[in-house]
């Protein structure tokens, strides 16, 4: 069971709330970017560093063993995570980008000239440009599905551009922009139902929803620690077990072999095979602390305390704000709200809110080709986590009505 959310404790577990910006008291609205970091976190990355560093993998001396045991611990708790069946389906990679473009380089390799990848038009630009250098090296077609006014798929398109040259869907859980919830199990199921696998961008799903990847039925789920309350540096590509053994690895280096000579080598098995060279072994060990952060506040708190600050700054902003456009009105959304006020620009917004010690995000997002879509160059985006509070949420809101008055 989990247990009574307090938002006031969650805080306490953040040092760098405390502090200070531009002689305010910093109000942290850009957590779709990065999240901070819990004591706990830096704690362990510090403990690491100073008491217990050594290389992972077959080091035979104390430091070695434990700091392996310590990497392999963290696999298994992602492994728990998101409910997948094996340890051997969960690759470290260095971020969510690496992981798509992992899997875009090597199970991309099988594709030829006139096969066709399935995107959407609110993609990052991490789940756009692997695929555009592989359209550049083989010639795939790259098919791109629209939205609505509201920032939903057209899930009829969606299913219309199936046919027998697609070869993979590739699609955000959440996006970025509008914070819109995919139905993402529904898609994957169209898609299997046309014999085509899915890549699934969990960047922005991973720190706010349940993922249950033998639920979800996906692919590839790829994620990253920094947007989770861990470490920067670190991500994960869940794959399952059958299409990764089918796979050429990714890089070539230490770790990834089984035996190396100059006539001839042979790689290690899953998931050591997409692993090369020496990892950011410390920030993995840590990452196990992030998710021991989100499993003591409990996910469903955090899911159900971001909600209700999403619901409550809208309306406050809708209210308050003349002139107040916002992007993103799906049914199902994430707590993030990207917005325009008349024809002001964004990026002076950002810049007077952070005179009041107010951290928002300004510009295209690394979402350009839905800036495009949508008719603006970019917008202000304020985002939500586990400790972001209603008095933040006031301050806020009081701080754009005060800047946008100075615009104007």
């Amino acid at each position: 069971m989990e247990r009574v959310y307090n938002v006031a404790d969650v805080r306490g577990m953040f040092p760098s709330l405390q502090n200070k910006v531009q002689g305010k008291p910093l109000i942290y609205l850009d957590n779709t970017a990065t999240s901070q970091t819990p004591r706990t976190v830096v704690e362990d990355i510090v403990s690491d560093y100073y008491e217990r560093k050594a290389n992972v993998h077959r080091g035979v001396h104390t430091l070695s063993q434990e700091a392996t045991a310590r990497q392999e611990e963290t696999r298994r708790r992602v492994r728990d995570y998101i409910n997948a069946d094996s340890v051997e389906e969960i690759i470290f990679t260095r971020g969510t980008t690496e992981g798509i473009n992992l899997v875009a380089s090597s199970y991309g390799q099988r594709f030829h000239e006139g096969d066709e990848v399935i995107l959407t038009v609110m993609e990052h630009h991490a789940n756009i440009v692997p695929w555009q250098l592989l359209q550049s090296r083989v010639g795939i077609k790259l098919r791109v599905v629209d939205i609505n006014d509201k920032g939903e798929l057209d899930l009829e398109q969606y299913e219309s551009y199936f046919n027998d040259r697609t070869v993979m869907a590739s699609f955000t859980h959440v996006s970025n922009v509008l914070g819109t919830i995919n139905p993402v199990r529904d898609m994957i199921a169209t898609a299997h139902r046309h014999g085509v696998p899915v890549l699934v961008d969990g960047a922005q799903a991973s720190p706010h929803l349940r993922i249950d990847v033998r639920y979800l039925d996906c692919d590839f789920y790829v994620f990253s620690s920094h947007k989770m309350y861990g470490p920067t540096g670190i991500g994960i590509l869940y794959g399952k077990k059958a299409l990764l053994e089918s796979m050429p690895p990714y890089q070539g280096g230490g770790e990834m072999i089984g035996h190396v000579s100059f006539e001839h080598t042979t790689f290690a098995d899953l998931p050591y095979k997409f692993e090369a060279g020496t990892p950011d072994f410390v920030g993995i060990a840590a990452f196990s602390k992030a998710l021991d952060f989100i499993e003591s506040v409990g996910l469903g708190n955090i899911e159900a305390h971001e909600e209700e600050l999403l619901r409550y700054t809208t309306e406050k902003m809708r209210a308050s704000i003349p002139g107040l456009r916002i992007y993103g009105e799906a049914r199902h959304k994430s707590a993030v709200i990207s917005f325009l006020v008349d024809d002001i620009h964004p990026y002076d917004i950002g810049m007077l809110l952070d005179g009041l010690g107010i951290a928002v995000r300004t510009g295209h997002h690394c979402a350009q080709p839905l800036m495009e879509r949508l008719g603006i160059p970019g917008t202000v985006r304020a985002s939500f986590a586990a400790y972001n509070t209603v008095e933040e949420a006031d301050a806020f809101v009081s701080g754009l009505k005060r800047v946008v008055e100075m615009l104007r």
